[in-house]
């Protein structure tokens, strides 16, 4: 199908999923229409369906169910006739009674006729190989379907042609019907498919339990009463209650009552959350023991679980750079077995074989040849690696981004908010100059009250808890990356690190108190009023409890772990020796992270990009693999190939593993599924009866052939039982 869609003028990167059943790509619609679109994929032997984004679950899991029970019926029907035909055909081989009427040596006609009209139902339970096999044949696209469809027609035909023989009477002919070589391949693939759409309804078994998170009803505030509504009428603004034990229907804010809630689906994380007043939930957690109100913010498709599943869906609709490889190969590959099986059929002929033997040459090498097992080795497995991600609270945004993980050699790591808390707290407070401690915070506190920098947010905080005194501001201008600068009662006043005092020409005095801080790991914050140092306050982030033992696991790993911050080198080493950091990059600007990670990067690095921030969005970019911690902005999300729900370093390691396990994965499916094909073409084409052995029953290779594709899915399942 994607080549099919690929000769269209007005189309881009034209997806599609073999496992999803999904086809994603860009067009122009200046060149080319949707209807258009539809017409080539119907020309191509399948059957274009809308999908609507706000069907959810019910339907995705109806056309499953209905998918794997039309297969059943088929199988169920199939079989019914397969057997008596299998019967019939092989039993007087091994000394089990025919009736006369049967019986090839007394009734050779009755014998083959009863073999064609048994075959018959059979090729019709299995019509989707020949409708979709031959109209790709004729397009000159051939696939999977097509070897099945010329190498089984072959043998009917031939059947047929037996048939007519023992009419005209010849009954030796008897001896060579291919009907049961037809009716067992098509049961046996079938059976291949039935046991494959059964596995591959497991691995989406991740996306089945986020779209189980919802509930179907909330309760909500109306005319001062509890009422109860489908959830698809829950609007922004409504007022839900939310009782003990109850799931949260969707995204909203507290606005009464208090509770802990566990949001271990969504996030990961096992301990549930305290919620008061104020406090942000989300749709899908559960209330534990508190009942609350909270007034809905999102709805719909704009909540954080709806967000998840749909960012889990497209990562398992992607394909990763391997999986065009494989795609590449099955290209080429079917061409190349239909030229093998007649080439084959051909010299076996030359040499002087009947024509039995050279139709079950050319039989087995088109049947065992069958490339399914190769465009299920890599969407299976993405689609359990990025489904099992989800569940540990690691999302992954697609099949590149979960391949170049494993390759990655240099974590770049942001200092605030990812290794520490991100909540800055005031520490030390120093003054000079003969400016009293309470006057110096006074007059920080004025200066920074309108800023939004978190080391300035934590000398409000200070201050308010101090109960300061709040100065008049005549002036105020923020210096990006440096500090503030204001007139506060006359005075220039200006805020800042060492850089903005030295740029202004301000002598540091002070110097043996900042040196220890920086030794210490605090951040000094220079204070200079009318051009002099009047004092130093000093702010610590705390580090997160979990960084260290994060950093010593990427290092185990074989991983070098860097860290970026805007602080000085001093008070940015003190924190990486806390943590065992690698490399410190310190003093850079916001708008110079990308920078950095580029300079890694041409040192012949993979890089990692860890960050929460809207200033971090252009690194993560830039990064191989840009990772963004959960409490992060939407838009360093945005800018991410990973999210991490929770503010969790220990998730960065979990990502790279389950990269590294997923790989391996894919590269044992393509490893069994090409050494397989290679290995089974030459030995279905006669190389062992060259040489005295065996030759290759038609039969034989279709068993094998479904067994391949099911032994594919089954490795990419064993992946669901990775732990972080």
């Amino acid at each position: 199908m994607e080549r099919a869609l690929n000769k269209l003028e007005g189309l881009q990167d034209v997806n599609v999923n073999l496992t999803t059943k999904k086809a994603t790509m860009k067009y122009d619609n200046n060149i080319i229409k949707i209807s258009e679109i539809k017409k080539a994929i119907e020309d191509a032997g399948y059957t274009p369906l809308d999908l609507e984004i706000d069907a959810g679950i019910d339907r995705d899991k109806i056309e499953k169910e209905n998918e794997i029970k039309t297969l059943r019926k088929r199988l169920i029907m199939a079989a019914i006739f397969a057997i008596p035909l299998f019967y019939i055909s092989m039993g007087h081989m091994i000394g089990m009674p025919l009736p006369e009427i049967l019986d090839p040596s007394h009734n050779p006609l009755n014998f083959a006729l009863a073999q064609m009209f048994l075959a018959i139902p059979i090729v019709l339970a299995g019509r989707r190989f020949y409708t979709v096999g031959y109209r790709a044949l004729f397009r000159s696209s051939p696939n999977m379907d097509s070897l099945v469809a010329i190498g089984t027609s072959a043998a009917f035909i031939y059947g047929i042609y037996a048939v007519i023989k023992i009419i005209g009477g010849d009954s030796a002919m008897a001896m060579e019907l291919y009907f049961e070589s037809v009716g067992i391949i098509i049961t046996l693939i079938m059976l291949g498919k039935y046991l494959e759409s059964v596995s591959k309804g497991k691995t989406s078994e991740a996306i089945k339990a986020l779209m189980g998170l919802q509930p179907k009803e909330a309760t909500i505030i109306r005319d001062g009463e509890e009422v109860k509504i489908p959830i698809e009428e829950v609007e922004v603004g409504h007022v839900i209650v939310v009782k003990p034990g109850e799931r949260i229907p969707v995204d909203g804010t507290v606005i009464d009552g208090h509770t802990s809630v566990d949001e271990s689906m969504l996030t990961g994380e096992s301990i549930p959350v305290e919620k008061n007043k104020g406090d942000r939930v989300t749709g899908g957690s559960i209330n534990k023991n508190g009942s609350i109100r909270f007034k809905t913010e999102k709805v719909g498709k704009d909540t954080v679980l709806a967000q998840i599943i749909k960012l889990v869906e497209d990562a398992q609709g992607s394909k990763a750079p391997i999986a065009r490889m494989a795609d590449i190969i099955a290209g080429y590959f079917v061409p190349v077995v239909i030229a093998i099986a007649v080439v084959s059929g051909v010299l076996w002929h030359i040499a002087g074989k009947p024509v039995e033997f050279v139709l079950t040459v050319f039989i087995s090498v088109l049947i065992i040849a069958c490339p399914c097992a190769l465009g299920l080795a890599t969407p299976t497995a993405i689609m359990v690696g990025t489904g099992k991600g989800a569940e540990y609270g690691v999302l992954i945004k697609g099949g590149e981004a979960l391949e170049t993980a494993h390759k990655i050699e240099t974590v770049v790591l942001d200092k605030t908010g990812t290794i520490t808390e991100g909540t800055p707290e005031v520490t030390d407070i120093i003054s000079g100059q003969g400016v009293a401690e309470d006057e110096l915070l006074a007059i920080a506190v004025s200066a920074e009250k309108g800023s939004e920098h978190p080391l300035g947010e934590a000398i409000v905080r200070a201050g308010e808890e101090k109960d300061v005194e709040i100065k008049d501001v005549e002036q105020f201008m923020a210096i990006p990356g440096h500090g503030i600068e204001a007139v506060i009662e006359d005075k220039n006043v200006l805020l800042g690190n060492k850089k903005l005092l030295t740029d202004r020409n301000i002598e540091i005095t002070l110097q043996d108190e900042s040196d220890r801080l920086a030794v210490e790991g605090k951040t000094p914050m220079y204070i200079s009023i009318d051009g002099k140092l009047a004092g130093i306050i000093a702010v610590a982030d705390i580090v997160k409890e979990s960084s260290k033992d994060a950093i010593n696991s990427l290092h185990n790993m074989g991983i070098e772990v860097v860290m970026i911050t805007g602080d000085n080198k001093r008070t940015a080493e003190a924190m990486a020796k806390q943590v065992g950091i690698d490399v410190v990059l310190a003093e850079v600007l916001p708008g110079d992270k990308a920078k950095e990670v580029e300079k890694l990067q041409g040192q012949g690095k993979k890089v990692a990009m860890v960050g929460d921030g809207i200033n971090d969005a252009p690194a993560l970019a830039q990064a191989d693999i840009g990772i963004a911690i959960g409490s992060g902005t939407d838009v360093a999300m945005e800018s991410a190939d990973i999210v991490l729900m929770k503010s969790d370093l220990k998730d960065v390691v979990t990502a790279i593993k389950l990269s590294k396990r997923t790989i391996i994965n894919i590269k044992q499916n393509l490893f069994w599924a090409l050494g397989y094909n290679s290995l089974g073409i030459p030995i279905a084409a006669g190389v062992l009866h060259l040489f005295g052995g065996p030759l290759l029953n038609p039969i034989i290779a279709a068993a094998a052939m479904a067994l391949s594709s099911v032994s594919v899915v089954s490795n990419a399942l064993r992946l669901r039982k990775f732990k972080p």
